[in-house]
């Protein structure tokens, strides 16, 4: 099992890309999600870098199985990171996907939506009362049709079509964590991820 961490965008509403954001005590957005996903059962993440990937990479946790990749193509849409980060890993591994703008997500909404894995079909994603979100679970069978699902379009929006006509299955997580990404410049200094504990 391999998290793919997608931090590849500019960040347009954000001011900034994503990539290079701290929570309120100063630690990278980057380190939250990968050791949430290598605490939530992935074995290894690769980090899918792309606006100011220099920059970025040293935001990157030196830990075990942590590494990065840049995609060339990352302006083109999220579908060209999520290509990059599914292109990167060893045949026969799932992924568990997830982006860099949840700094709130907790190891254990990912534990719950890799579960067992043991198939290779198994095609998973959170949900919150309803609403689709990440991490998705993406087996190895399904890796030929993601990849030229995202391919022949780029756009934000092509993935999470392309689970629906695949029926990824729904896990409930909302009882968990909020869900929601953070796409604006923080508030009064604190990111919002923290705005409601450590900012008061």
């Amino acid at each position: 099992m391999t998290g793919v961490l997608l931090a590849a965008g500019a960040g347009t509403r954000m001011g900034r890309p994503k990539a290079l954001v701290r929570s309120a005590d100063g630690t990278p957005w980057l380190h939250r999600a990968t050791t949430a996903l290598l605490d939530g059962g992935c074995g290894s993440v690769v980090v899918v870098l792309g606006a100011a990937a220099e920059d970025a990479r040293r935001l990157v946790p030196d830990l075990p199985g942590a590494r990065t990749v840049v995609a060339e193509g990352w302006a083109g849409g999220p579908g060209a990171s999520l290509a990059a980060g599914v292109r990167a890993l060893a045949d026969g591994v799932a992924a568990c996907v997830t982006l860099v703008d949840l700094p709130t997500m907790p190891a254990a909404a990912v534990r719950r939506v890799i579960g067992a894995a043991e198939s290779p079909d198994v095609l998973r994603r959170a949900v919150f009362g309803g609403r689709p979100g990440h991490p998705v679970l993406v087996g190895p069978a399904h890796r030929t049709a993601l990849l030229a699902a995202v391919t022949a379009d780029p756009g934000d929006r092509s993935a999470g079509a392309w689970l629906r006509r695949a029926g990824a299955e729904w896990v409930a997580c909302g009882d968990l964590w909020d869900g929601e990404d953070r796409d604006r410049p923080p508030v009064g200094g604190c990111d919002r991820a923290s705005a409601a504990s450590s900012c008061g």
